[in-house]
């Protein structure tokens, strides 16, 4: 196959293995997948916008899998489906079943208790998912989106704006979010929801 695929700062490899999942075999750059992805991305927005998910469906794994697949299945034909390899971020393939139920299950409290504000509880679940990262490719993209879901759809707030910037390339918002990302890993999520408004 010719996918060529260099990598930004904070970009987690795709597998050889996972390479022969895509779909479109005329891409051969990076800058020509985002752009498929992306398209296939606005598709999946336009599709949150017709279901309006509540937040006891969205706090599903069901939903956490198809909303991947709406994101990336024009792409990619593991889309939606669990990863079968280790990564240089996340918990073992093994373990994302668990921790992705755990998860949830800390989320639905958190809102059911009121333990953070809502903008916290859903950059913090966020943050979380991509810790996890349950599927080969996407997972930063993907727990934007699912935040968005959330605040929007579970809390009716206005949607993030992540910077006002295409985060998957180098720049100036990608270098801040990595910042504010590295801040919430060591529990200060005051920079992620700082950025996650501006």
């Amino acid at each position: 196959m010719g996918l060529n695929l260099n990598y930004i700062e904070g970009q987690t490899p795709i597998d050889e293995d996972e390479k022969e999942g895509l779909k479109i075999s005329t891409i051969s750059t990076i800058a020509e997948l985002n752009e498929f992805e992306q398209l296939n991305i606005e598709k999946a927005f336009e599709w949150i916008l017709r279901r309006k998910p509540a937040a006891d469906k969205i706090l599903t794994e069901e939903f956490v899998k198809e909303l991947h697949k709406r994101m990336f299945g024009d792409v990619w034909k593991w889309a939606g489906a669990f990863r079968n390899s280790n990564k240089n971020i996340g918990v073992d393939k093994y373990q994302i079943g668990t921790k992705l139920r755990d998860l949830l299950e800390d989320c639905k409290y958190w809102i059911e208790h009121k333990t953070y504000n809502e903008d916290e509880i859903a950059i913090r679940f966020s943050h979380r998912i991509v810790s996890i990262h349950p599927f080969p490719n996407g997972n930063g993209r993907h727990s934007r989106l699912i935040a968005d879901c959330l605040i929007f759809n579970g809390f009716n707030k206005p949607y993030f704006t992540w910077g006002s910037k295409n985060l998957t390339k180098k720049g100036e918002a990608r270098s801040k979010y990595l910042e504010a990302l590295k801040e919430a890993d060591d529990g200060d999520y005051n920079l992620l929801i700082e950025f996650s408004r501006k």
